[in-house]
């Protein structure tokens, strides 16, 4: 299920009054949690954080959560959307503010764009560093050279043409949390829409040429760098719920219904099907907070069809399974039933009688269940006592048998096997 595109946006159905309750509370419960941490034991030192790693990241977020009727998506998205914000919780502009950029290869051309004099200079300073997609491969494969890596920079950037390659180059360290996955960025050039004559440029289905792009220019990457860090990330899965950070605690509340506004808007408009039909609800909540709601839908369905307008039928817990098979289903109730012969012809045959079933649970006296015991005990041991008199008299007249001298020869030794031929048939 691809996301949707619409031409026209649909009227937003969220109260401003409402959202500008909500995030005013959430955000006066997140600082007084602060000011007022509750009275508990000392929480454990995890031996796998990184102390080195307070950025900008690790403030208390916000995050919406939108709930819908149907999936979103029929697939788990390595890809995630871009939203713009108003009021970016990111910033370029802060000190010590680090962008890694991930590109194809080769990473030199992106490196001397980086480098150019018509790249910006303040962004500059944050791009701190290129790595090309083979230098990934080569050089961060150990979990601690990823941990590092990760620790190392606030913001990662990844061309969209190498960035699905990413989850089995940087593994669970950069994907398990979700705070830092690259962020997709377009690093190719801007197509040209009309021709040398100046003529706009024929689509390849109408029969036209392929697309022709332009090389990269410095203002361009430096306006995808600048949007990236700007947007709010869509992650995409196979059901109902949403999560999209949308800012920051340290925000006014003002600016939190701006950003919520935004992302409610985008996310309607370009990855709901079927737009606000199939919205259920809309919260905003802290790490430790509960879900604050700022819309509810009155209905649960999208289409009437998905009403049902009499119950499903309830199958009975003792109701027997229906046998298989032609002579089962050719079954009439007098016993007689109709069943193809090798020659294609119908044959009549008689139904075979059901096998009764003993109750598991029948009642046994105890008295009855002693004597059959000593019955079938007694039986047993005169079986026994018989067999013990029949080997004794097989052993009698095998001992019995008088072998002549004369025969020891080949004729002596088949009458010794008949003999033991007859004594075994005798035991």
């Amino acid at each position: 299920m691809a996301p949707v595109e619409t031409a026209i946006a649909a009227p937003s159905k969220l109260d401003a009054q409402q959202t500008l309750r909500a995030s005013t509370a959430l955000l006066t419960k997140i600082s007084s949690d602060a000011a007022n941490p509750p009275k508990t034991a000392a929480p454990k030192t995890s031996l796998l954080a990184d102390a080195d790693e307070q950025d900008a990241e690790d403030e208390t977020p916000v995050w919406l959560v939108l709930t819908t009727k149907k999936h979103m998506s029929d697939k788990k998205r390595l890809k995630p959307g871009k939203i713009v914000l108003p009021h970016p919780y990111l910033n370029v502009q802060d000190e010590g503010f680090r962008i890694c950029l991930i590109t194809a290869d080769p990473q030199r051309k992106y490196k001397d764009i980086v480098d150019s004099p018509g790249f910006p200079e303040g962004l500059k300073k944050c791009v701190t560093r290129v790595l090309g997609l083979e230098k990934v491969k080569a050089r961060y494969k150990s979990f601690e050279s990823r941990r590092q890596l990760l620790g190392e920079y606030d913001v990662f950037l990844a061309d969209d043409r190498v960035i699905t390659h990413l989850p089995k180059l940087l593994g669970k360290v950069f994907y398990k949390g979700g705070s830092k996955r690259p962020v997709p960025v377009n690093l190719q050039g801007k197509r040209q829409s009309v021709d040398e004559q100046g003529v706009k440029r024929i689509k390849l289905s109408e029969g036209g040429s392929k697309v022709v792009k332009n090389d990269l220019q410095p203002k361009d990457l430096a306006a995808e760098i600048e949007r990236a860090v700007r947007s709010a990330l869509v992650h995409l899965a196979p059901s109902t719920t949403t999560a999209v950070k949308v800012g920051r605690a340290t925000m006014e509340p003002e600016h939190l219904v701006e950003n919520v506004n935004a992302v409610v808007t985008g996310l309607v408009d370009k990855y709901v099907p079927q737009q606000w039909k199939n919205v259920r609800s809309v919260h905003i909540k802290g790490p430790n907070t509960a879900a604050l709601p700022i819309y509810m839908a009155e209905e649960l369905w999208v289409e009437d069809g998905d009403v049902l307008e009499e119950p499903l039928p309830v199958k009975e817990k003792g109701s027997k399974k229906r046998k298989r098979g032609a002579l089962a289903d050719g079954a009439e109730e007098n016993g007689v039933m109709e069943v193809p012969g090798p020659d294609g012809k119908m044959r009549k045959l008689t139904a075979p009688a059901a096998k009764s079933k003993k109750a598991k649970s029948e009642p046994v006296d105890e008295d009855d269940s002693a004597a059959v015991k000593e019955t079938e005990k007694k039986e047993k041991k005169a079986r026994k006592e018989e067999l013990t008199k029949q080997k004794e008299e097989a052993k009698k007249a095998a001992d019995s048998t008088v072998i002549p001298a004369s025969k020891v020869s080949g004729e002596g030794k088949k009458v010794s096997k008949k003999t033991k031929a007859n004594a075994a048939v005798a035991i």
